[in-house]
């Protein structure tokens, strides 16, 4: 089983991810962590497309994240796509929990990098980003489902928690 896991900032991909990977004994690839470097220094696209590209190459992984840069590579070898879509307010309240939790303990996200409470503000920390791309990604999956280059996906959308430990149950 090869899984792709999309959805907004805050919906859970990758507390569902590691589950996911934990039950079908697959390695679980975490793409912020592969595009954040240390001090927050972001890989170039080419950089990015071989990493998630060496990465991708097993017979069986997790993949969680949603970088337009790589979704090809990763939707082209992946045999499901999990979209994790709880409703809005539900994100909301898991990415601000989630934020203010790390800036306050100062706990390491990957690579050294850590969120700071100053940061919480700024325009593309990821409760604006999950607030400004909620709807639009409603839209745009299922389109982006549909498209010719990605029929061979076994897609799963769930909408909840109970969805989502029954689709673990049955992975």
């Amino acid at each position: 089983m090869r899984v792709s896991i999309v959805g907004v900032s805050g919906a859970g991909k990758t507390t569902f991810g590691r589950r996911l990977a934990d039950r079908i004994d697959a390695p679980l690839i975490e793409l912020d962590a592969i595009y954040h470097q240390a001090g927050w220094t972001v890989l170039s696209d080419d950089e990015f497309r071989l990493e998630v590209a060496a990465a991708t190459v097993e017979a069986s992984w997790v993949c969680d994240g949603n970088y337009g840069a790589v979704r090809p590579i990763i939707w082209e070898r992946a045999t499901d796509v999990v979209w994790i879509d709880p409703p809005k307010l539900v994100v909301m309240a898991q990415v601000i929990s989630r934020s203010v939790g790390r800036a306050v303990t100062r706990r390491e996200l990957w690579n050294g990098n850590r969120e700071l409470v100053r940061n919480l503000v700024d325009a593309d920390h990821p409760i604006r980003w999950a607030w400004a791309t909620f709807d639009r990604k409603r839209e745009e999956y299922p389109v982006r489902f549909a498209r010719a280059e990605n029929v061979h996906l076994r897609v799963h959308r769930l909408k909840n928690r109970r969805q989502a430990r029954r689709f673990l149950a049955e992975a």
